[in-house]
């Protein structure tokens, strides 16, 4: 089966809800203390991704040059940021690798089908922090941001910190901001049974509970956290029914992913037509076989016999003759005469 049929409906990626957030008017926050007005949520998010260190010359003239996909990158790396999304997010038709699928998300239809791999994104999200972290570590916690937003430093972290921070202490948070049996990671679940648009007004509160106003109340506050200060929106209940209506995959996805799987499916057959082309065009190896007969059996050596040697024998040196006297005599006359002549 083509990888691209492989495809979640809208309501398994909460396509609802992750428009609700980025397409909220509402100010959410400013990216950079003290220097510029409130912007929401889309603008503080897709500037922190920009402001990355980690963020590419390429991505960031592509985030410039395009506004649209800027918007999209930025919902996959939400889902990135809550750990929702853990895969590669780069797919072609025609990959010939089986190690990467096609990941279902609508915004991937967006960007061409190419907006990066997770683990990139997630590098990109860990080093979007604010001037004054690059030196120091961010905080960790909920407490140390609320504690810097106390003492007046606004935002005390950026919008991704703060979601890695809320997403890694969401069973703590359960009965701080909700009633306990949800906690922040219920936000990006579909299978809970809420309403899209309570589910972004909540998460959108939190954000500007931590990083602009923890005590007075915000721009998404309703009667509920009005009169429960410290709790988040209500959220309020669908039934399984309700939700699907919710999400509905439109025609034209659905067209999109059929025209992806029939062109997956052309490639695939194409390669393994050219790869049995290639199968028959190798010759073929004939192996050639040698009848074996007692003469040309290879027999190992054997190891020869011991070799008697005999008693050992000892070299002893002769004594010196004696001196001969007449062949001294007659070498000192032929001297005396100018010739010499040894004997």
């Amino acid at each position: 089966m083509s990888v691209y049929l492989r495809r979640c409906s809208a309501d398994s990626i909460n396509d609802k809800y992750k428009s609700a957030v980025f397409t909220n008017p509402t100010p959410n926050g400013n990216p950079i203390p003290g220097k510029s007005p409130k912007v929401t949520f889309a603008e503080l998010y897709v500037s922190a991704l920009y402001n990355s260190s980690k963020c590419s010359k390429v991505l960031r003239e592509k985030m410039v040059e395009t506004p649209a996909f800027s918007i999209e990158l930025a919902k996959i790396s939400l889902l990135t940021n809550v750990g929702r999304i853990n895969t590669t997010m780069a797919f072609f038709p025609e990959m010939k690798t089986a190690l990467r699928t096609y990941h279902p998300v609508p915004s991937l239809q967006k960007t061409d089908g190419n907006a990066q791999d997770a683990p990139r994104i997630k590098n990109c999200l860990k080093a979007a922090l604010l001037p004054s972290e690059m030196k120091t570590a961010p905080p960790s916690s909920p407490d140390e941001i609320m504690e810097r937003s106390r003492a007046g430093q606004r935002p005390p972290t950026t919008v991704v910190n703060l979601i890695f921070v809320l997403a890694n202490h969401a069973a703590p948070l359960a009965s701080v901001h909700f009633d306990g049996a949800l906690n922040f990671l219920d936000l990006f679940l579909p299978n809970k049974g809420l309403v899209s648009a309570d589910r972004a007004r909540a998460f959108l509160w939190l954000v500007y509970h931590y990083l602009e106003s923890p005590e007075s109340p915000g721009p998404f506050d309703d009667d509920y956290s009005r009169n429960n200060p410290g709790k988040a929106p209500f959220l309020h209940e669908i039934t399984a029914q309700q939700a699907k209506i919710e999400n509905v995959d439109t025609a034209e996805e659905i067209a999109w992913g059929k025209k992806m799987s029939n062109q997956r499916n052309t490639f695939l057959q194409k390669l393994v037509n050219s790869m049995d082309d290639d199968k028959k065009a190798k010759p073929t190896t004939i192996r050639q076989f040698v009848s074996v007969n007692a003469n040309n059996i290879r027999r190992p050596r054997q190891p020869e016999p011991p070799r008697d040697e005999g008693a050992f024998m000892y070299y002893v040196p002769q004594n010196n003759p004696p001196p001969n006297r007449e062949a001294s005599k007659r070498r000192e006359e032929f001297r005396f005469h100018g010739t010499t002549m040894t004997v």
